[in-house]
């Protein structure tokens, strides 16, 4: 039975363990040739730099071969193709196949069209698992823990797929709070509050943070999606909403860490990247070590 990573729910508690475990291992020795005689198709319906070139590093270090394309526009989509066919082309010529895609859904429904697995590299809105699991693996290397952590979400809360993806990951784990920072048109979607409030998990609501950050174990930064409004007008409201500045993070934890899945625009001054508790180019470095450890688990080669 083949392995597809969809949601960050197909995996369990254990299995986001077992992929930090692997992780760290892979950061030990990145350069092992498990993926030798393999062919991994990197499926790129929408741009993207870092999540694809880190698959790819990982799918290089790993010994594996590429195909695939970084712009629809290269392919046959621009020919009409439809996404059912041309999964069901790919799948013929991989052992894996990586996809991200604008819409929310796309990459369940190519799971269930393709005869080797699919790793969702970010379906619209929805998903983007393998940003969650190098987030924890970022997380438990800062702090030494998964289990009670405050965690500060900031920004893009409604169509940030990445903060979407992490919480529902941490209500897995020991008493989190998750505190979500975001104007009134980017709130939080009901589905995940619900969730937590089913968990009995605690979190709180603010349109601004400055005050009390002091509390944050991670402060989680996003970017406002130009892509992701129709109007652009309502983008230009909220755009700079937040900038987190150097001179804010002077009373926080020694232990506070700022992750970003970047690219950032605005929302993170440059002042703040000489401050020792700035992650985010760190965190980028651990998505090869991640994406090591996630194909490595997804066909079954440790």
């Amino acid at each position: 039975m083949k392995k597809d990573l969809i949601s960050i729910m197909d995996y369990s508690k254990e299995e986001y363990l077992r992929i930090m475990e692997l992780a760290a291992e892979f950061e030990q020795n990145p350069n092992q040739r498990l993926l030798e005689g393999k062919v991994v198709a990197t499926l790129f319906f929408e741009p993207s730099t870092r999540t694809r070139l880190s698959f790819e590093t990982a799918i290089n270090r790993l010994g594996g071969r590429i195909i695939g394309f970084s712009d629809s526009n290269s392919s046959s989509v621009t020919k009409g193709e439809t996404l059912h066919d041309t999964i069901r082309m790919v799948s013929n010529y991989a052992d894996l196949i990586v996809m991200r895609h604008p819409l929310e859904g796309s990459a369940r429904y190519a799971a269930e069209i393709s005869s080797v697995p699919i790793i969702n590299a970010g379906d619209g809105a929805n998903q983007h698992p393998t940003q969650t699991l190098l987030d924890m693996y970022s997380i438990i290397k800062t702090q030494k823990t998964l289990d009670n952590l405050n965690i500060f979400m900031v920004g893009d809360l409604k169509y940030g797929r990445t903060v979407h993806s992490l919480l529902m990951a941490m209500s897995q784990f020991e008493n989190p709070i998750f505190n979500f920072i975001a104007p009134d048109e980017l709130q939080m979607p009901d589905e995940y509050k619900i969730h937590l409030r089913e968990q009995g998990i605690r979190y709180f609501e603010h349109r601004e943070f400055t005050d009390f950050i002091s509390e944050a174990d991670i402060v989680y930064m996003t970017r406002v999606q130009k892509e992701r409004f129709s109007d652009p007008i309502e983008y230009e409201q909220v755009k700079n909403v937040y900038i987190l500045r150097n001179s804010m993070l002077k009373n926080t934890k020694p232990n506070m860490r700022i992750l970003h899945p970047l690219p950032r625009v605005n929302e993170i001054h440059p002042d703040v990247d000489k401050n020792e508790k700035a992650y985010y180019f760190e965190q980028a470095r651990n998505g090869i070590f991640t994406r090591e450890a996630i194909i490595a688990h997804t066909l079954n080669l440790i």
